[in-house]
């Protein structure tokens, strides 16, 4: 996902023109923004184009002959080859609908059919552009884009409900899970790993809702987060440091802030020699190292059966001799396994939480391991938390869009009912320019890590700067 990366924006394929890559000199041209200045022209909301109502039947009719008498085409086929199949199948329908339309309206109804067929319909080019990072599907009609961190409305719109309901099921089908009144939730991902989430009536009021976060090709990188002001190269030294000493890090943060981009690049400086055990609700972790068994959530059949959860999967990966777990994200009961795991010789183990701050982590966790239906003291659940986890880095989606980690704390241990933890890193805000972008840094408090020994075990040697410290001044803060 392209979660911190600022990109130029390609002003042909965000209108409602279904300018998809079938034959992109038929795109509309990007409509012109009127009063509202400060939006981009291409997330216009106004001069979106919309089919005549016998359409429908045109697209029906196309449809119903690639099932019935086609039965299907090879997917080798070229996009050319499969257009000329459908061309004079759409002319008939056209002539039998009585529908009279110019060329270039002719040629955008053909591109709206073949974005049907080869792809997610009129979302398809939303999908295929690199500086979208989300797109928001809230019925038919209406279609929000994230964009350099912000939620904009798009021109594009499904023809109608059923349309939609088409395209999620299209998406969940090949994957085995099945969508209808009885199960109206799912979870799913496109082949390319995007994760999607899929709602629809009665418990959706506004129609078929479709959110899909898009998957990055390819994965940001620690040099990357620097260059876009995510962190500092200081502070990625450390984490870098921390993770080769083996710490337990949680990743925390809010939805959309960042936290699995930023687990991504924890990740990547776990050394290649080492077996690493992943576990996600939806496979979106992009490690590049080669020894690397991914284990994946299984929902239940339509009989309710078969369910295979995050919890099950964590207990079964310490049967699996791993160096590492590496947890997408805690939600509920399987914090309390992967305390133990941490506890009990799995070092260097990585997961995300939401949450608000470094201290509501804490808050988070006690809560869900209250949840996996032990009973346990809350001054226990809390020795097992200081005991397990050594650092948190905290990352947010601040105002102006951008994602910056704002908060790295250390956890020292227990003293009396409290966990005790420190702050290392903290962001500070300097001033808001004048497009509103947030100018600040990350900056170290001033404090030495308990942590540092670890550090030094690992044959780690990291300069007090680092820390806020100067040589003169660092036996000061032990």
């Amino acid at each position: 996902m392209s979660l911190f990366r600022n990109r130029q924006v390609k002003p042909d394929v965000l209108d409602n023109g279904y300018a998809s890559t079938v034959n992109k000199n038929s795109a509309k041209p990007p409509h012109k923004a009127g009063a509202d200045s400060a939006k981009p022209e291409i997330f216009s909301t106004s001069g979106g184009y919309t089919p005549p109502a016998e359409f429908r039947e045109v697209r029906q009719e196309v449809q119903k002959f690639l099932l019935d008498e086609v039965k299907g085409f090879d997917e080798k086929d070229s996009l050319s080859n499969i257009r000329k199949l459908v061309e004079p199948v759409f002319s008939t329908s056209l002539e039998k609908a009585s529908l009279i339309v110019s060329r270039a309206e002719r040629e955008r109804l053909l591109d709206m059919i073949m974005a049907d067929i080869l792809g997610y319909g009129p979302i398809q080019p939303l999908l295929e552009r690199d500086d979208i990072t989300e797109v928001m599907v809230n019925g038919h009609e209406q279609i929000y884009v994230e964009f350099d961190g912000k939620l904009l409305l798009s021109d594009v719109k499904f023809i109608d409900d059923a349309q939609v309901q088409q395209v999620i099921e299209r998406i969940v089908t090949p994957l085995g899970r099945r969508i209808d009144e009885a199960s109206p939730m799912v979870d799913a991902r496109l082949p390319d790993g995007s994760r999607v989430n899929a709602v629809i009536p009665p418990l959706s009021l506004v129609g078929p809702c479709i959110t899909i976060r898009k998957f990055r090709k390819d994965p940001l990188k620690v040099e990357d987060l620097v260059g876009f002001g995510s962190m500092t190269a200081e502070f990625a030294e450390f984490v870098r440091a921390c993770v080769i000493a083996k710490l337990n890090i949680i990743v925390s943060g809010g939805t959309g802030s960042g936290k699995t981009t930023t687990l991504n690049v924890l990740s990547s400086f776990i050394p290649t020699d080492e077996r690493i055990v992943t576990i996600e609700d939806a496979a979106e972790l992009q490690l590049q190292q080669p020894h690397i068994v991914k284990l994946e959530k299984r929902p239940a059949n339509s009989e309710g059966k078969g369910e295979v959860n995050i919890r099950d999967l964590v207990v079964n990966s310490l049967r699996m001799r791993p160096d590492r777990i590496v947890v997408g994200e805690v939600r509920s009961g399987e914090a309390l396994d992967m305390l133990q795991a941490m506890n009990t010789g799995h070092d260097g183990s990585l997961t995300t939480v939401h949450s608000n701050s470094a201290r509501d982590t804490l808050n988070r966790i006690e809560t869900m391991v209250l949840m996996s239906g032990v009973e346990l003291p809350l001054r226990a659940i809390r020795q097992q938390i200081a005991s397990a986890v050594d650092m948190i880095i905290h990352v947010e989606r601040l105002r102006d869009g951008s994602r910056r980690v704002v908060q790295c704390a250390e956890i020292l241990g227990m003293e009396g009912e409290t966990i005790i933890m420190q702050d290392l890193f903290l962001f500070k805000q300097a001033a808001i320019d004048e497009n509103g972008k947030i100018i600040g840094a990350l900056q170290a408090t001033g404090l030495r890590p308990r942590a540092s020994d670890r550090i030094d075990d690992a044959g780690i040697t990291l300069s007090p700067t680092i820390f806020g410290l100067t040589h003169d001044n660092i036996w000061k803060d032990l």
